[in-house]
């Protein structure tokens, strides 16, 4: 399927999932446990369609965002993903997996159902995530050895002999998605224009935390 027949089959209509520091990019892998009633209503009816989703991140204060009637706002770029693994507990939840497909910005909201928003989505900007990843450069050596110190200063376990071995694209993707920077970090990453791009801001940003670990470490206080 070309870029343009994949960016026709997704919907002229979509339901939103706001989640606050949750990012989905783009061929990235998204568990979420799902139990509110709107959003349990909400992947119902996506399991009886067409199976996708929109993951948009609420905005911070100061950020213009989509004006909504409960007051919250977001930003008006997110994520499609489509449900490739739905589970339903024994206490009513659904565990689900979403794949991400493509990103979008927000033309328009929708009138509600059952209580989830709904908006009409445009991925005129994001076609080239329906297509192959380029093969560009990327700052691999410096990203993985900032890496360490930033895993060991947030406390995270991780698996370097299968990091050495995942791709460029899938890496990028992967820390991206599961890194606790803060939510605006998070949205830049979303709407960097290239996996490239990411790959410097992740560099960036876990640089910085570093930075600022050090200059507030003990021999600072000296």
């Amino acid at each position: 399927m070309t870029g343009d027949a994949a960016a026709n089959a997704l919907p002229v209509e979509l339901p939103l999932f706001p989640l606050n520091g949750v990012l989905l990019l783009p061929r990235g892998t998204l568990p979420l446990n799902v139990f509110e009633p709107r959003y349990l209503a909400m992947v119902d009816a996506a399991l009886s369609g067409d199976r996708m989703i929109g993951i948009v991140q609420p905005a911070a204060d100061g950020v213009a965002g989509l004006s909504a009637p409960d007051g919250t706002n977001l930003y008006r770029t997110g994520c499609v993903g489509r449900i490739r693994v739905f589970e339903e507990t024994d206490d009513g939840r659904y565990m689900i997996e979403l794949r991400g497909l493509c990103r979008f910005d927000i033309t328009e909201e929708i009138e509600p159902r059952d209580g989830y928003r709904r908006i009409r989505p445009d991925y005129s900007r994001f076609t080239a995530d329906l297509g192959p990843v380029p093969d560009t450069p990327m700052e691999r050596d410096r990203l993985l050895t900032s890496l360490k110190g930033y895993f060991e200063l947030q406390n995270i376990a991780a698996d370097w002999d299968a990091l050495l071995k995942t791709p460029d694209d899938r890496l990028i993707t992967t820390l991206a998605m599961a890194c606790p920077f803060d939510p605006a970090e998070k949205q830049v990453l979303l709407e960097s224009e290239t996996i490239a791009q990411q790959c410097k801001l992740l560099i960036g940003f876990i640089e910085s935390t570093l930075r600022a670990d050090n200059d507030n470490g003990p021999s600072a206080l000296n």
